[in-house]
């Protein structure tokens, strides 16, 4: 009896160790090509190209619907002017199917477009798989040619914008006075 229940708890803790490895998919390198990405959005298809020429803010979330993805999604719908000021782009990923994100979409007025990945494609290529194949919460900012030049692993769900526009704000050089050569 002993050598089975040792071989059992041999096997759990292999199967968990695996589980780890297959969830610590490493994400892109800041500085690096943000990974292109085609996938359906609450406006129909979606790819990273489209959005060429703005700054990008791509954040991950876990599940819609639950408190701090709800506080993460109002503080950016609440801040987008500012967002947009900046020359933003807000797109949201979660792996949620479509009908789930229009609904969250609908239900909390949110300016920006949601990205359905039920099949992680897009969270595995930003190495964001979480436990139970949700997504992390991981916000990426990407500049208008492309290059992934920060990540917020440290996200306040409710002053989220203000982390996002803070952080372009130190990214995007300064505008240049008018009449200045």
């Amino acid at each position: 009896m002993a050598p089975m229940k040792t071989f059992l708890q041999v096997s759990l803790v292999v199967v968990l160790a695996a589980a780890r490895l297959a969830m610590a998919a490493s994400a892109p390198a800041v500085g690096s090509k943000a990974p292109e990405f085609s996938a359906q959005s609450t406006a129909g298809p979606l790819s990273l190209v489209d959005l060429r020429g703005n700054w990008v803010v791509l954040y991950f979330y876990p599940k819609s619907f639950t408190p701090g993805c709800t506080a993460e999604a109002g503080s950016l719908r609440d801040g987008i002017e500012g967002l947009r000021n900046l020359r933003a782009t807000v797109v949201g990923v979660s792996t949620d199917d479509l009908a789930t994100q229009r609904e969250f979409k609908e239900k909390l007025s949110l300016p920006f477009e949601l990205i359905a990945d039920p099949d992680q494609k897009v969270v595995e290529l930003y190495g964001v798989k979480g436990w139970l194949g949700m997504a992390k919460r991981r916000t990426f900012i990407i500049d208008p040619e492309g290059t992934l030049r920060a990540v917020i692993d440290d996200v306040d769900t409710r002053k989220h914008a203000e982390q996002v526009q803070d952080l372009l704000k130190q990214l995007q050089p300064a505008p240049t006075p008018q009449g200045s050569s």
